[in-house]
């Protein structure tokens, strides 16, 4: 699984012009890919991560300041460009596998007591956000 966490000052999410997603103020924007072997020991990893790593302000956690995180699936982040100009998918996991693999990490964030929003799996989406810094990571687990 990899995820990409954005320090945020404020963030949202777009279906088809509708608000699906988002907050204000300050938190963190997690754009998560799910590989073929993912499951339970990385959405664990993953959830504890993004709720426990100290990059809010003053080295701050989610979790010590009750900042939310808007969380979106994001396949793309397994792209394979190593060879032409066109990416390869084949990394990715697909969706009747990562939807559940998604879900999992908003429900493990939740149990921990993180407030979290969400986008529209598989749908074209509009992500906006204020990159707060910039405070951008690359969590491979």
């Amino acid at each position: 699984m990899r995820t990409v966490l954005q320090r945020a000052d404020g963030a949202s999410v777009h279906v088809d012009g509708e608000r699906v997603g988002g907050f204000t103020g300050p938190g963190l924007v997690a754009l998560v890919g799910v590989t073929h072997e993912d499951g339970p020991e990385q959405v664990e990893r993953t959830a504890r991560k993004i709720a426990e790593l100290r990059i809010l302000r003053e080295e701050r956690s989610v979790l010590d300041d009750g900042a939310p995180v808007l969380v979106i699936s994001q396949f793309t982040l397994h792209a394979d460009v190593r060879k032409g100009r066109r990416p390869s998918w084949n990394g990715a996991a697909p969706a009747e596998v990562a939807e559940p693999v998604v879900d999992a990490v908003v429900a493990a964030l939740r149990e921990r007591g993180v407030r979290v929003e969400t986008g529209r799996f598989g749908a074209d989406m509009r992500v906006s956000l204020v990159n707060d810094g910039p405070v951008t990571i690359v969590l491979d687990v």
